[in-house]
């Protein structure tokens, strides 16, 4: 979803919620070779907002588990975090990829803990050495 930082209220009650642009397609491919996951550091919405809210623009049926600070207690990019949601798929970390919109965040922080990672530069921001990056999520399907 196109994030709201300046909205204090659960994700769910916002008066406008919209999907990024490409998302619904791109999970709808990830979804037929893999499973996808949400990391949220959102401190005003539960897992259920969450899922009400990816519910109304039509991503919830991709999204297998949703691993947010509400319920967690940590933060992206805490290594714990990551180690948290590694731990409770029972995956390597050559097994999973982080797709992120934040720098720090979730790509520096996924990269840190041996994760591979993604990072979706919609503003077409420069680019760190020995970063990916995509300004378009239908860049990962070649499409």
């Amino acid at each position: 979803m196109v994030d709201q930082p300046e909205n204090q209220v659960p994700m769910c009650e916002w008066a406008e919620l919209s999907e990024v642009e490409g998302a619904n397609k791109l999970l709808a491919i990830l979804n037929k070779s893999g499973h996808c996951h949400l990391a949220s550091n959102s401190i005003s919405s539960t897992e259920q907002q969450i899922r009400k809210a990816l519910s109304r623009v039509g991503l919830n049926q991709y999204i297998e588990n949703i691993y947010c600070y509400r319920t967690l207690g940590l933060k992206k990019p805490d290594q714990e975090f990551y180690d948290h949601i590694l731990s409770d798929l029972g995956a390597s970390r050559s097994e999973v990829v982080m797709i992120g919109d934040g720098l720090e965040k979730d790509v520096i922080g996924a990269l840190n803990s041996g994760i591979q990672a993604i990072w979706y530069n919609s503003k077409n921001a420069p680019v760190p050495e020995n970063i990916h990056a995509i300004e378009h999520l239908l860049e990962l399907t070649g499409v």
